[in-house]
Formats: C-alpha cells, sequence, structure tokens
C-alpha cells in the first residue's frame, strides 16, 4: 500500500465526513510546488483557498515565525501585545480605516462585523436597528450567523433554525437592494469580488450606488474582503478598484500568508461602539499570529499587489484564448490572480484530469474553475498551467 493511500485511510477512520476531500495528501511544499505523500511534485493554483499569497513556507516567514516563537508565542488580551500594534498600524495607515480587531479566521472577523454593526447601529438609532442586508451567491463563513449571513441555502440545510436578522438581494441589483431596505436595517454587507460564490466581480457603478445609498440613509457598508483583499486582485484591498471606501472591513486568508489570523477594521466612529466585555477573542491577535501577518503585509505592501495585477492580467489573457477554443467555455472573469472559468457544465473532471497532470485547480458553483496562484507567481509558470488546462478542457470535447 502506497504511503498516501495508508494515510488518507487514517483520514477516513479518523476525521469527521465534513469536507469533500480530494484522495491527495499533501505532506511538503515549497514555493508554488507541492508534493504528495507518495513524492509526486504538483505545481498550486489552490494556494490554500487564497491564503498563501506567497507560495509555500516563503523563508521570510518562516523566520519571522521562528523568531517570534523564541520570543513571545502567547499571552492575553489582557495585556497590550507589540506585533499586535504594529499590525494595527500597518493596515491602518494602508488602508482607510481607523481601527482594528483580530480574530483567528474569515468567519470570526465577519462575526465581529455583524456584532459591531448592530451594536452601533442600536445605540445610534434605537434597539429596532439590527437587520443586515447581503447577496445571492455571497459566502460569509460556517458560523451560525455567518451561515445565516451567506445567501446560499446549501449552507443552510440541515442547520435551522439560522439566527433571524438577514435579507438576501441579488448581487450587482441597487434597485433590488433599494427595495430591500426596511426601517429595520442597519448595514448591507457584500464582497467586492465574491470567490466562493463563483468569481463574481461587483460593477463598479453598483459599488458606487451602494456606497452613495448607504450613506443617504445611514446604514453601515460592510465589506468582506477574506479573499479578495491582501493584495488579490492587484491592489492591496479590493475596494481601491471601486473608488469607494465601507465603513467596516473584513481580512483573513492571506492576511497571514498561511499562518491562522483575521482582522476587522472600522472607522473610528464605528469602532467606538465596541467597549471592554462586547467583544474578544483568546487567540486573536496573539504574538505569534500578528509577528507573521506583519511581515505579509509589508512583503504585499512593498510590491507585490502590483505583479499580482500584472502577472493576473496575462494569465487572464491566456484563459480568454482557451475560452475562444472551447465553446464549453461560458465565460473568464475576477480582479487579479482572483481569476474563474465558467463551464457549461461541471467542471469536476477538469479539475482531476489536471490534478493528475501535477496542476492543482479548485471548482466552485460546480461549474466554475477558479485559479488562487501565489501573487508572485512568474508567467513561466503560469504559461505551464495553462498547457495543462487546454489539455484537460480538450478532453471535455
Amino acid at each position: 500500500m502506497s504511503r498516501q493511500k495508508e494515510l488518507i485511510e487514517q483520514g477516513q477512520k479518523y476525521l469527521m465526513n465534513n469536507v469533500g476531500r480530494l484522495p491527495l495528501c499533501l505532506v511538503r511544499g515549497e514555493g508554488p510546488y507541492v508534493w504528495d505523500a507518495d513524492g509526486k511534485k504538483y505545481l498550486d493554483f489552490v494556494g490554500g483557498l487564497a491564503v498563501n499569497a506567497f507560495g509555500h513556507c516563503p523563508p521570510f516567514l518562516v523566520e519571522a515565525m521562528l523568531e517570534q516563537a523564541r520570543r513571545l508565542i502567547h499571552v492575553s488580551n489582557l495585556y497590550w501585545i507589540e506585533p499586535q500594534i504594529e499590525l494595527a498600524r500597518l493596515l491602518v495607515e494602508n488602508s482607510a480605516l481607523d481601527k482594528a480587531f483580530f480574530c483567528n479566521s474569515g468567519a470570526e472577523a465577519n462575526e465581529a462585523a455583524i456584532k459591531l454593526a448592530r451594536k452601533y447601529a442600536k445605540e445610534k438609532y434605537g434597539p429596532e436597528k439590527y437587520e443586515i442586508i447581503t447577496m445571492t451567491d455571497s459566502f460569509h463563513g460556517r458560523t451560525l450567523a455567518t451561515v445565516a449571513a451567506t445567501a446560499q441555502p446549501r449552507f443552510h440545510r440541515g442547520f435551522e433554525p439560522l439566527p433571524p436578522g438577514f435579507k438576501y438581494v441579488p448581487f450587482n441589483d441597487f434597485k433590488a437592494l433599494k427595495e430591500a431596505v426596511t426601517p429595520a436595517t442597519c448595514a448591507v454587507m457584500l464582497e467586492p469580488v465574491q470567490g466562493e460564490g463563483g468569481v463574481n466581480v461587483a460593477d463598479p457603478g453598483y459599488l458606487r450606488e451602494v456606497a452613495a445609498f448607504c450613506r443617504e440613509k445611514g446604514l453601515l457598508l460592510i465589506f468582506d474582503e477574506v479573499q479578495c483583499g491582501m493584495g488579490r486582485t492587484g491592489k492591496l484591498f479590493a475596494y481601491e478598484h471601486y473608488g469607494v471606501v465601507p465603513d467596516i472591513l473584513t481580512l483573513a486568508k492571506a492576511l497571514g500568508g498561511g499562518f491562522p489570523i483575521g482582522a476587522t477594521l472600522a472607522r473610528e466612529e464605528v469602532a467606538a461602539a465596541f467597549r471592554p466585555g462586547d467583544h474578544s477573542s483568546t487567540f486573536g491577535g496573539n504574538p505569534l499570529a500578528c509577528a507573521v501577518a506583519v511581515a505579509a503585509v509589508r512583503a504585499i505592501v512593498g510590491g507585490l499587489a502590483e505583479k499580482a495585477a500584472v502577472t493576473g492580467a496575462y494569465f487572464r489573457e491566456k484563459l480568454a484564448e482557451l475560452a475562444a477554443k472551447y465553446p464549453f467555455v461560458k465565460e473568464v472573469r475576477g480582479l487579479g490572480l482572483l481569476l474563474g472559468m465558467e463551464l457549461d457544465r461541471p467542471g469536476a473532471g477538469v479539475v482531476a484530469r489536471c490534478q493528475e497532470e501535477g496542476l492543482l485547480i479548485n471548482c466552485t458553483k460546480e461549474k466554475v474553475l477558479r485559479f488562487l496562484p501565489p501573487l508572485n507567481i512568474e508567467k513561466s509558470l503560469v504559461d505551464e498551467a495553462v498547457a495543462i488546462l487546454d489539455r484537460a478542457l480538450a478532453a471535455e470535447e
């Protein structure tokens, strides 16, 4: 029995069956490559689902991790934490927001945003303000509240009753949003680019209308940039493409370059609604996570986002050439290095054939191939990935 098969059998025996895992056990990574337990090498264009912004085990992040681990791994948030303060400074000074809260994941960051929005609105406007409008095909996390905020019924099934207070409207439909607002509405929450929902990009005019409408009605605007933030779209934050600024911004995934950390940023006035005892996290903003994230943010700000924009444009052109070649490819869309290719059929077969040839990609919404390579990926490796994808698509004809 191969080592990989042995490990998979052990995993099936001891792990809960809550994830549809591919028959692949990855044991080592370096740069854009990973190796399975039997020694086969793969070019990784999944990247931990937009987490591994620099590829696997980048030396500068490993060094930051080791240096901090030798100094201080964890203390309570009852005390001030030096790397946490530095990370907050970096995010605030490079964004249009004023205050930061740190947690461990995107779901937790969105949970904090939901709580903050409700607390702020109730204090400013009264107890009837609690409702948050989100978008169809959104994805905001796996906690009960963030599942309720996620406007995809497939994530709701089996977990009812979900927490109340969320209303869903179609993405990129401003008229539907306006009609959905009631006296109970306190916020609008959306992803500028819906990753899990199929790589759906917000129209620039739509986001500007939403932002103006929220200001007019006194509604908070929350941008979930857990997947599309931190350089993924070719700018540090996706909102920078649109000329609008949210009141609350959530981050995770690439923020730690592979180390678990999430963040909720907010304008000063909104952030002030949180007072001691309102919200916290035992492990959120611990010294180790923040030291790694400081190194990651410095690297992204230091030119990596711009590189992602250039390489992303090149990659998109290559995908568009494939779309012109294969009539069953419906559309190529995305921003930067968050790209999707929609097929007129399920994409699982394409994913499997790419894996056989040493390329890891992902399929979401059943028919959308999603590409999330490292932000520092070279064009030559994009060409290599496209050549494998070309052969995998050819087998569909």
